[in-house]
């Protein structure tokens, strides 16, 4: 039997506003009440879970060592799974309570499954199918002469027939390249990623089955085939030119910075190869000439961290939206909306994540301080308790005296 259980006391901040001294009840995963309650938990304050609308769970999550690039090719997918779940809770013990992969597959599927029914704990996962053309910047992750590859499409009824195929797997939407990327192999990030009509009839078979499309994008010319073929996200939006700015407002698009992986990469902090070191400084140069204006101009910038466990560890969000307040000049508040309520409403989950309230999922995290007054204080060193689903994952619940 499910019992209430309850935080009183403590300062809770509910994904738009700081709403003073409170008490929050939950049972199971569902917030039954957040009302005014007299204070004693002064040192803390209790926030929504963080959602990371960009990552990548796919990654090796063993405390071992083993090389980013092969480990997918060479390790069995019932293996992969379990480092796909791992992945994921320990974003959760960071946190951050609903992530979105993009570039997921059956093998996300599986452990969103596994989450969503109960088998085991763990966050909200959403998984995005890629539709990427041959020697793409999806398909070359991939060895030119490796026999075993990753779905591609390379014609309008191709990219149709692969969208149909995620929608059947129960994809919660759709990735696109619109440019190609830093890590893939002999990539260039100004490369074109299937023509327009490939790209439209991705867009136009997802639309029709209900399913967003984000859209990866490193280049101007990238974010202008975005804007013009109606995609839902922009992926990084490297190059957002000031022409830009005025649609991307307009039609409140989102776009994830994913400052930190390109940061790591451009610095030497992170082993790969010399030429994804210099397509990596290039954009970060190109990334800083003009994300700072854009982000006054109010471009809706949300959490999307890029996050695999190797370049981006599932634990550095917060320190993402310390660089996203920093980057665009924002307060301490406005940063935290773009990683709970705003972020939220970007994967389709606003009335059941990133806000505090009765009848929303029991996904938050305790900390020590007040991150919607000063950023600094969101750090993963602060968090006291992280509740996801309504469960107890990382610390220990505060009591009132």
């Amino acid at each position: 039997m499910t019992t209430t259980e309850s935080i009183r006391g403590i300062h809770l901040w509910d994904g738009s506003a700081y709403r003073g001294t409170s008490r929050i009840d939950w049972t199971g995963d569902r917030i039954d009440a957040v009302q005014s309650d007299e204070g004693t938990l002064d040192e803390l304050c209790v926030i929504p879970g963080l959602v990371d609308t960009h990552v990548h769970l796919g990654a090796y999550s063993g405390t071992g060592h083993a090389d980013w690039s092969s480990w997918p090719l060479i390790t069995p997918w019932e293996e992969q799974v379990f480092h796909i779940a791992n992945n994921a809770q320990k974003a959760a013990r960071a946190g951050v309570t609903t992530l979105r992969d993009l570039s997921g597959d059956e093998r996300q599927l599986a452990v969103k499954r596994a989450f969503d029914e109960g088998i085991q704990p763990g966050p909200r996962v959403l998984v995005h199918g890629a539709v990427g053309m041959t020697a793409g910047h999806g398909d070359l992750f991939i060895p030119p002469h490796y026999p075993h590859r990753g779905r591609t499409a390379d014609s309008p009824d191709e990219c149709r027939k692969l969208v149909r195929e995620y929608a059947r797997m129960g994809a919660d939407g759709i990735k696109i390249f619109v440019s190609g990327g830093v890590l893939s192999m002999g990539d260039k990030v100004g490369w074109r990623n299937q023509t327009l009509d490939e790209i439209r009839a991705t867009i136009d078979e997802a639309h029709a089955l209900s399913m967003p499309v984000a859209a990866h994008s490193h280049s101007a010319e990238g974010n202008e085939i975005a804007l013009s073929v109606g995609a839902d996200s922009l992926e990084h939006g490297t190059g957002l030119e000031a022409d830009q700015w005025e649609r991307l407002v307009a039609g409140n698009i989102p776009v994830a910075p994913t400052l930190l992986i390109n940061d790591a990469i451009a610095d030497g902090r992170v082993a790969v190869t010399d030429d994804a070191r210099e397509k990596a400084k290039d954009v970060v140069a190109y990334r800083d000439s003009l994300f700072g204006d854009a982000g006054r101009a109010g471009i809706r910038f949300v959490l999307g961290t890029d996050a695999n466990g190797i370049f981006v560890q599932f634990g550095d969000q917060m320190e993402e939206v310390r660089l996203m307040a920093d980057m665009f000049g924002w307060d301490a508040e406005r940063a935290l909306r773009a990683a709970t309520s705003d972020a939220a409403d970007v994967v389709g989950l606003t009335k059941r994540v990133g806000t505090l309230a009765e009848g929303y999922g029991a996904d938050f995290v305790v900390l020590r301080g007040r991150p919607w007054e000063n950023i600094a204080d969101l750090r993963v060193e602060n968090i006291v308790a992280v509740v996801s689903r309504g469960r107890l994952v990382h610390g220990a619940l505060p009591t009132a005296a």
